[in-house]
């Protein structure tokens, strides 16, 4: 009976230490959940560029922006209800063909970023078809759900231009967590036939991994701030990184896919980024590495690389 006595004094030390540290950090758990995951008013994550500190972002933003302006007259502003949500998007349309790509930014960015993606695949002969997931740009939500319920979202716009474009051949290009959302869409059991691949960037094997490397770029403390900004995720968007996690999302994936990474990634590292593409069960993937160029800034620093890179993977097909 000693070891019942033991563990009784053990709890009467720690529990009152315990009870401090939650009191200490749930308060900074809920603003890092707030700050990086809910839309908490009508400003945030808007139409606009997500950081204007950053010259490298601006550029890509700018750059996006001439190709919105240079092609406006072949768009057609779109628009879906699903869960109760207005979600809207812009159709461009370059030709009569049947094929189209989805472009799924990442947290923070609206379609407009999106934009600066287009090109590859315009040049290759696609349509494009550009969102503003939900709680991002001019779509209704709050939460930001890591993929979870942005995947039944990308079902609805997939399922949508087949029936009013008679789409027949559709690739998903999703940048960090728009993979997520790809995933989500591409391993559901009604996932649509005519969904053929996907084109990710800067993927991470789960959201808790990345964000926490975030967190630690921010200078944040991550213990136990990184676990309970899971359990705001769970409790308050409903999504849970385990069941969401691109690791085991991938070994699921049947259609074809192009992994572009970058050597200087900081978020999703080489290392994670090796187990990915080895836990992914396509017979037809494809790895791509980029020696310049950060979390997300692959093609800028090399574009004409990154664009090539994407239309011979298409051609391929």
């Amino acid at each position: 009976m000693w070891w019942i006595w033991l563990i009784i004094a053990l709890l009467v030390i720690l529990l009152p230490g315990v009870a401090v540290m939650l009191i200490k950090t749930v308060p900074i758990a809920k603003r890092v959940y707030k700050e990086q995951l809910v839309k908490t008013d009508k400003e945030k994550w808007g139409r606009v560029c997500s950081c204007l500190e950053n010259e490298e972002q601006v550029a890509m933003w700018e750059s996006g922006l001439l190709w919105g302006d240079k092609n406006k007259d072949k768009m057609e502003e779109v628009h879906i209800v699903n869960d109760g949500l207005n979600l809207y998007g812009e159709f461009y349309r370059f030709n009569d063909g049947s094929k189209c790509v989805i472009i799924l930014p990442g947290r923070c960015e609206c379609l407009k970023y999106s934009y600066y993606f287009a090109l590859p695949y315009q040049n290759a002969g696609f349509n494009v078809l550009v969102i503003d997931s939900r709680a991002h740009g001019l779509s209704d939500g709050i939460y930001n759900t890591i993929g979870l319920k942005e995947g039944k979202d990308l079902l609805c716009w997939t399922n949508f231009i087949i029936e009013k474009f008679g789409i027949n051949e559709i690739y998903y290009h999703g940048i960090c967590v728009g993979t997520a959302s790809c995933l989500v869409a591409m391993t559901d059991k009604e996932c649509p036939k005519e969904v053929k691949g996907l084109v990710t960037e800067g993927c991470f094997t789960s959201f808790k991994e990345t964000f926490l490397r975030h967190m630690k770029e921010l200078g944040r403390p991550t213990f136990p701030v990184l676990n309970l900004v899971m359990y705001f995720i769970k409790k308050y968007a409903g999504a849970d990184y385990r069941k969401v996690a691109p690791i085991k999302l991938f070994k699921k994936v049947n259609q074809r896919v192009l992994f572009l990474y970058g050597e200087k990634d900081v978020f999703s590292v080489p290392e994670k980024s090796k187990e990915l593409f080895a836990a992914t069960a396509s017979a037809h993937k494809q790895l791509k590495w980029f020696s310049k160029g950060g979390h997300s800034h692959l093609r800028i620093n090399n574009t004409e690389e990154y664009d090539n890179t994407i239309i011979e993977f298409l051609k391929a097909d």
